[in-house]
């Protein structure tokens, strides 16, 4: 059933949203301003379409949708090249960690091989496995965490997050390669261990 836009937009849960959103915002457009602004714009563009909201997903994964577009709106008309091939300390210890994770055959450690994950297709569907991916990745390094979202959240093809970020393909393909792992290892010790979930 759709809701009314008062009831829809409740200030304290906006509140929250906006931060989620500023924080999303500033880690791909690499500006405080420029991404106030875009949160700015996401919020009225919910606000002036709220009728349009059906409420068949959370409010804050549709007001999420409209800022993706606006930043990817944003980054393309930007044009801009930031180059980030230089990687940082937490970056290159990531390498030595994976290093450890396997044989000199490229086959995984048998103490380090990944744990099963049970049924991914239920736990996709409880929010709060949403909830510790999150946490996860914001536990990457900023700049692994920028292009991992630029893929896999914006959408952005290969070629043009290395065009928009001033990287190799080969560079880009390494830092999502680290993302990927770096993700995995976090939820199999937070969320899959065990079957444990996090309180």
């Amino acid at each position: 059933m759709a809701q009314c836009a008062a009831s829809l937009f409740d200030p304290q849960q906006i509140e929250e949203i906006r931060r989620d959103l500023l924080k999303f915002a500033s880690l791909q457009l690499r500006d405080h301003a420029l991404a106030e602004d875009v949160v700015q714009e996401a919020l009225a563009a919910a606000l002036t379409s709220a009728r349009d909201f059906a409420g068949r997903s959370a409010l804050k994964t549709w007001v999420f949708a409209i800022l993706k577009n606006k930043i990817v709106d944003q980054i393309r008309l930007q044009a801009r090249t930031t180059n980030i091939s230089a990687l940082s300390t937490d970056e290159e210890s990531m390498d030595q960690t994976f290093d450890s994770l396997f044989k000199a055959n490229a086959h995984w450690h048998p103490d380090h091989r990944p744990a099963g994950w049970g049924d991914p297709e239920e736990s996709l569907r409880q929010q709060r496995f949403w909830e510790v991916f999150d946490v996860c990745l914001n536990h990457l390094p900023e700049n692994t965490a920028r292009v991992f979202m630029m893929r896999e959240f914006l959408e952005f093809e290969t070629p043009e997050v290395c065009t928009q970020l001033g990287i190799t393909t080969s560079n880009c393909n390494v830092i999502l390669h680290r993302a990927r792992n770096g993700l995995r290892r976090c939820l199999e010790k937070s969320w899959f261990a065990s079957g444990e979930r996090p309180c």
